[in-house]
């Protein structure tokens, strides 16, 4: 094992998230993250269709069902297999697949009213690099969930601080009553990932 591995396997161990998850019965730490944003933006109690993109393993989903109704329609999509969640209609396959953005709208059947992304491209180390990687994906998401948010409805996206970011979150206020970053205490100290959140898509946009 090389002593990268050897870290990770480490601080995995070692991780209060880690160790409250398997406790609590959910896939993985990320979830407190999401936890923490509805804890503050309440974004999950009142809508009825949700897309969860970058679902795998699928603590995100599992919280999204959780705290919506009964009726509330979940997607969640990745490009890696994960077990099967009950109550989630789950799509494998490259999101930026505009035949698999296709399927998402179907599975929806109706205008969606929160978009969240917890996706991440494969990161090589190299800090602008991989920001620059992110970026373009959150851009990816964010043009879709302006094409299938219902007015009114919300986005969450995760992405690497590095430069582009201020641009990023500018370019949702035309189309956003509100929008801003989140920095959950969940997240690692020394990650440079925030999470932009887009509150109330305004209408006709």
């Amino acid at each position: 094992m090389s002593l990268s591995s050897r870290r990770w396997l480490d601080r995995q161990n070692n991780d209060q998230y880690v160790k409250k998850a398997q406790a609590e019965g959910y896939r993985s730490r990320a979830v407190y993250k999401l936890m923490e944003i509805d804890n503050k933006f309440h974004l999950i109690k009142n809508a009825r269709n949700i897309v969860d993109l970058g679902a795998a393993p699928g603590s995100w989903s599992q919280l999204l069902l959780q705290r919506s109704e009964n009726n509330t329609l979940v997607v969640g999509v990745d490009l890696l297999k994960f077990p099967p969640i009950v109550g989630l209609r789950q799509i494998i396959g490259d999101f930026e697949d505009e035949s698999l953005q296709i399927e998402i709208i179907k599975q929806l059947e109706k205008k969606a009213d929160l978009v969240v992304s917890d996706m991440a491209p494969s990161t090589i180390g190299h800090h602008q690099t991989d920001h620059l990687r992110i970026m373009r994906l959150a851009e990816k998401a964010l043009d879709f969930a302006q094409s299938v948010l219902a007015d009114n409805g919300s986005f969450v996206a995760k992405i690497f601080q590095g430069g582009e970011e201020k641009k990023f979150l500018d370019s949702m206020k035309n189309s956003f009553q509100k929008v801003c970053f989140f920095k959950p205490k969940s997240s690692r100290s020394i990650s440079s990932e925030i999470y932009v959140i887009a509150l109330n898509k305004r209408h006709n946009i």
